[in-house]
């Protein structure tokens, strides 16, 4: 689709994001115009004087349950026609670079970061379009996955990662395998010798090796991918 990318990270912890938001490849992003990412509040849609988020889950159990009317007030007022709604859930699909690539083609996409012992079920059938797991493994919140889709993603779109396309194309997952060995200066350190091969000036040897390389990593290291 092209053109600027319009991210919204709804939380109950702005902060945690305020620091990697302002570094490197995603500062760029937002310099350049590339991509406007913003962190919204999730407690700014709460009207109670303690701005109450959770409450006890119906049924019993430990922990505390997500209000659904804070999300519905705040995903009401912030999604667009062409908006993806993206959950960060345990039990989501699990998030690969095909999906990084799909989702950078977006114009408007918002994160739900849950917390506590998850969101009540009504926002994921009722707003949710999409809902991803970066691992299998639970962690304190739902920031952190959508901190790590946000980087694979906005690293994707154009101009954004130094080195243009040659750069996107040679990494790992992009041709379905794990990317091969990489060297630079100096050629020898500590009596670890880079290949001779890389040294000879030999493109088209230089490029059979590297694909013999990775496919040699992939094989070893995830045979799943060569599936």
């Amino acid at each position: 689709m092209g053109g600027l990318l319009k991210i919204e990270v709804l939380t109950l912890f702005p902060g945690m994001l305020k620091g990697f938001l302002d570094e490197s490849m995603l500062k760029r992003a937002s310099a350049m115009g590339a991509a406007r990412i913003r962190v919204v509040n999730l407690r700014d849609f709460a009207h109670d004087t303690r701005r109450t988020a959770d409450d006890r889950p119906y049924g019993g159990g430990p922990g505390m349950i997500m209000k659904p009317e804070l999300w519905f007030e705040a995903v009401e007022s912030l999604r667009t026609d062409n908006a993806r709604v993206l959950l960060m859930n345990p039990a989501g699909a699990p998030f690969t670079q095909k999906d990084a690539i799909r989702l950078s083609g977006e114009h408007h996409l918002v994160f739900l970061c849950g917390h506590y012992e998850g969101v009540d079920e009504r926002v994921r059938e009722a707003l949710v379009t999409d809902e991803f797991s970066i691992g299998d493994y639970v962690l304190t919140n739902g920031v952190l996955p959508a901190a790590v889709m946000v980087d694979a993603i906005v690293r994707l779109l154009p101009g954004v990662l130094g080195g243009g396309a040659e750069a996107l194309s040679d990494e790992s997952f992009s041709g379905g395998l794990l990317e091969y060995p990489q060297y630079t200066r100096p050629a020898v350190y500590r009596n670890m010798q880079v290949p001779e091969i890389l040294q000879s000036g030999d493109h088209g040897a230089v490029d059979a090796w590297r694909r013999e390389q990775a496919l040699d990593r992939t094989s070893r290291r995830r045979p799943d991918l060569l599936k």
